[in-house]
């Protein structure tokens, strides 16, 4: 079986994914159900988890929606606002849901880089345990001391990391920072985290292989194959790769890898930790 835990679908308007640029224009159109079933049929792929890509209750609902009649999609990371007096009401409107899995923000947006330590932000978070939703945590590297202690504030929740943290990849300089604070984090039994979303941080013209296995095995190393899992951030990572050459590449850095762990990386972990 094999899982991507972490894809997104739009209907693309320019006022809605306003940070879809227009140097980005192979994002500037529709990814739909048909164009996930054309990515699962060319790859193999058994289900998706889809991801929030715009901070709106209206797109939760749409992806939901999308979802119900999807069997692909098993399941959504949506959006709410944690940060609200409703939030609440709010996740009770979606305690019967069978597909919602888990929340996220767009912490990497944040002017405040102690944004994710605020009072309002994290009585929301309290109340996701107890829902059992996965809090996906989107960061830039830098932001990585600051999700140490909201981490640490909340230690009966599960967490997801998105994309490794978004290290600053090039090939001329490791990012030795991103390792020593993500190393820190992986000592937290209740953060797993997603290999995707990698190849779009590479600073170069092109990406290699090389340059790229260093922060797999980094993050292998730090979060075991245990708590560790595979992601495409299709069709974001249009913009650097396609979809099949991300995954054979990935394939190749984890054929050394037990049976075991790659069931586990490829489809076990995302099951158990969203509960697929």
């Amino acid at each position: 079986m094999l899982i991507d835990s972490h894809h997104h679908l739009w209907k693309y308007s320019p006022e809605e994914y306003t940070w879809i640029s227009a140097d980005m224009p192979i994002l500037r159109h529709d990814f739909m159900a048909a164009e996930l079933q054309r990515v699962a049929s060319e790859s193999g792929i058994d289900g998706f988890v889809s991801v929030q890509a715009r901070q709106s209750l209206e797109e939760t609902d749409w992806l939901l929606g999308i979802a119900q009649s999807e069997p692909l999609i098993r399941g959504v990371v949506g959006w709410v606002p944690l940060a609200s007096p409703e939030i609440t009401a709010i996740l009770d409107h979606y305690a019967n849901s069978p597909v919602l899995k888990g929340v996220r923000h767009v912490v990497q947006d944040e002017p405040d880089d102690r944004f994710l330590l605020g009072n309002d932000f994290n009585q929301g978070i309290a109340l996701l345990a107890e829902r059992k939703l996965v809090y996906d945590i989107l960061v830039f590297a830098r932001q990585l001391p600051r999700v140490i202690e909201f981490v640490d504030m909340h230690p009966n929740q599960t967490f997801v990391l998105d994309h490794i943290a978004k290290p600053t990849i090039a090939k001329k300089q490791f990012d030795n920072a991103w390792e020593t604070n993500l190393r820190e984090l992986a000592k937290r039994e209740n953060v797993s985290c997603k290999f995707s979303g990698v190849v779009t941080e590479v600073r170069d013209p092109s990406w290699d292989t090389e340059s790229l296995r260093c922060y797999f095995d980094v993050t292998l190393e730090a979060f075991s194959a245990k708590r560790l899992m595979f992601g495409s951030d299709w069709p974001v990572c249009l913009l650097k790769t396609d979809y099949d050459a991300w995954l054979r590449t990935v394939r190749e850095w984890t054929s050394q890898l037990s049976a075991d762990e790659q069931n586990d990386f490829y489809a076990n972990n995302a099951n158990r930790i969203y509960s697929l």
